[in-house]
């Protein structure tokens, strides 16, 4: 499986201009096949879900092509009846296709099959076909009954009446049957049984119908009238809006990384429900501006998000991403009336309690709402998505509360949003990193050490952890490689006001010995144990940046370092600062032995086959032979990206 590795963020800040909303797009799609007249879609959503459409409509018969210099899709509609009368379609996860294509096709008098992969199978559609069966629709469930796969007949849809629908699953089975009504050409009354979850979007389908001639009549939130004789007309050209939805990622990014973060493409005019996240975010103190089509986001001034309880049944995509930022928050957060995540992608409401929890999340799980208390720390994890594509998207905010994650399966952003983790880099800042590299005894450790201490950031010496996996396999005897990865992997080590300690004993001497280092090079070169320091090495990204100095950091641990060096010295200049420090210690020392086993050294590092010795092509290269520490640190430090 395919994964991303995303690197905690220090700041979010810039622009992002919006692909178009799902929702609006796959109605208009369905609504500009089904109207009079040749319909111009500007600004379409093109994703998974989208293509699904398109590829449902062209197999039912309905011409359409994209104009590539217009930019914009071309359909030609079919008033109201679909060519292609027996037809199998698959039709993926897209929920927002499949239930309006569901109502459309037993109302059209034909003989049709919709299947799709097996979460769509296990996502609810029962009250959907009870309601058609009371207009006289013929559907039949081929697999287990109240869920798709379906199989479509011809019916003998009666003349008008009224008919009922449950509200308190998924607005989608409202939103289809009021698409489809027009078909019947007589007047349709629906009424909804319980409360009406996630009115924004039947909001949305009212405004659409009406941009396409047919205006429907409706009693607050219980009952709707299409009357008789509507029918679709094109209204020529129409644009899509960005999607709301996704917008709400990139106003949280500017909530939690300081800001502002605008987003291009919504704003207070839009139809719909998700621009109401902005309100949300002002709940917890985030300052919120907004104009005719964008919305910009930053920092609460006292740079601390409050902790909430809302009832969000009016926006449950976008509350999503409210649960992610409760990471963030001074206080435990809790978000209700989300039953609705129940039978989305996934089991949201349990997707997001596991994954939460993975990073250190205490999190409280009901049957419709979910309790979020912040931790201290988070840690990093590997988040499984779920086939979910706001899953991924939402998670990729953690790492602008402290910590890297990595993505599992990141490519499941396409059904709504392929290009969601390059818009997200263009506006997330990482934590920097130094890297610096280089032979024993070339100065990198006092270097580094110096460097982070001028500019506040935190050090990295990872040859600390190796030679202190060396030490550990000394003293306990372990020869084994799998024993010595065994050990990197619980490694009871501390780095406490300068001095390193092992299972509470200070080492820091210790573990400088010519044996330990000698040790080092060996487990360093053992492939287990390399992965069992990945991670923990990595955890040390932390604000306001770091200094990581050692093998690997520039390639392996922190690829995308902004800055990276390789500083080395001539063998003699390296043996006589080796020389000076042990007489210091008091220490027995000759020149020449020294000079031998620098020299011996430099040819093993630079040979084992896991991480030699050698200058990265985008490393600064920094001779220190003739350098005093001053010079190098000043060297280094005016060369930082």
């Amino acid at each position: 499986m395919e994964t991303l590795d995303l690197a905690p963020m220090i700041r979010a800040a810039g622009t992002v201009r919006l692909p178009g909303s799902k929702s609006i797009s796959n109605r208009v799609l369905l609504l500009a096949a089904l109207a009079d007249g040749q319909t111009r879609v500007h600004d379409l959503l093109q994703s998974d879900d989208t293509e699904r459409m398109l590829d449902a409509l062209r197999t039912l018969g309905v011409p359409w092509q994209h104009d590539v210099a217009a930019d914009c899709f071309v359909v030609d509609g079919v008033a109201g009846r679909f060519p292609v009368a027996d037809a199998d379609l698959f039709l993926g996860n897209a929920g927002t296709a499949f239930r309006p294509l569901t109502a459309a096709l037993a109302l059209s008098g034909g003989n049709y099959r919709l299947s799709g992969v097996p979460r769509m199978h296990e996502r609810p559609i029962g009250d959907l076909v009870d309601a058609l069966s009371q207009l006289g629709a013929a559907v039949t469930y081929t697999g287990n009954p109240g869920y798709p796969p379906l199989t479509i007949g011809k019916g003998t849809i009666r003349a008008g009446g009224t008919v009922s629908v449950r509200g308190d699953v998924s607005s989608q089975f409202l939103t289809a049957l009021l698409m489809a009504a027009p078909l019947t050409g007589v007047a349709v009354h629906i009424e909804v049984v319980g409360e009406l979850i996630s009115k924004p979007y039947i909001e949305i389908t009212l405004n659409l119908m009406a941009r396409f001639g047919v205006q429907v009549e409706r009693e607050g939130w219980q009952r709707f009238t299409v009357p008789g004789g509507a029918c679709y007309r094109s209204p020529g050209d129409i644009h899509v809006e960005g999607d709301a939805s996704s917008a709400s990622y990139f106003l949280a990014a500017g909530a939690m990384g300081g800001g502002p973060v605008r987003v291009e493409g919504v704003g207070r005019n839009s139809i719909q429900g998700d621009v109401r996240f902005a309100e949300a975010l002002e709940q917890l103190g985030v300052q919120i501006t907004m104009g005719e089509h964008w919305i910009e986001a930053s920092a609460p001034a006292s740079g601390r998000l409050k902790a909430f309880d809302m009832d969000l049944n009016h926006i449950p995509d976008a509350a999503m991403t409210l649960a992610v930022m409760a990471v963030r928050c001074d206080g435990p957060c809790h978000l209700r009336n989300i039953a609705s995540w129940r039978v989305k992608e996934t089991d949201r409401i349990a997707a997001m309690a596991t994954e939460l929890r993975k990073i250190g999340v205490e999190v409280e799980e009901f049957d419709d709402s979910l309790r979020v208390t912040p931790p201290q720390t988070l840690r990093h994890a590997a988040i499984d998505t779920y086939d979910d594509h706001r899953m991924a998207m939402c998670f990729s905010l953690v790492t602008l509360a402290g910590t890297g994650v990595t993505i599992n399966d990141p490519a499941c952003v396409n059904k709504t949003f392929p290009g969601y983790f390059d818009a997200y880099r263009s506006i997330a800042s990482p934590v920097p990193v130094v890297a610096i590299d280089g032979p024993s005894a070339s100065g990198k450790g006092t270097v580094a050490a110096r460097v982070a201490e001028s500019l506040g950031y935190h050090y990295l010496d990872s040859g600390s952890l190796y030679r202190l996996v060396a030490l550990a396999t000394i003293r306990g005897g372990v020869t084994d490689d799998a024993a010595i990865a065994a050990v990197a992997e619980t490694l009871p080590a501390e780095f406490v006001g300068g001095k390193i300690l092992l299972s509470g004993a200070d080492v820091t001497d210790a573990i400088r010995s010519e044996e330990c280092a000698a040790m080092a090079s060996k487990v360093a070169a053992i492939p287990a144990v390399r992965d069992a320091l990945l991670e923990r090495q990595r955890a040390y990204r932390q604000a306001p940046g770091l200094v990581a100095e050692g093998r690997d950091m520039g390639s392996v641990i922190f690829p995308d370092a902004s800055s990276k060096f390789f500083l080395t010295a001539s063998v003699e200049a390296r043996a006589q600062r080796r020389y000076k420090q042990l007489m210091e210690k008091g220490l027995p020392a000759n020149i020449d032995s020294l000079s031998q086993e620098l020299s011996e050294r430099d040819a093993r590092d630079a040979a084992r086959s896991v991480a030699p010795l050698k200058k990265l092509p985008d490393a600064v290269l920094v001779e220190t032979s003739d350098m005093t520490v001053d010079e190098a640190v000043r060297f280094v430090a005016e060369r930082i990206a």
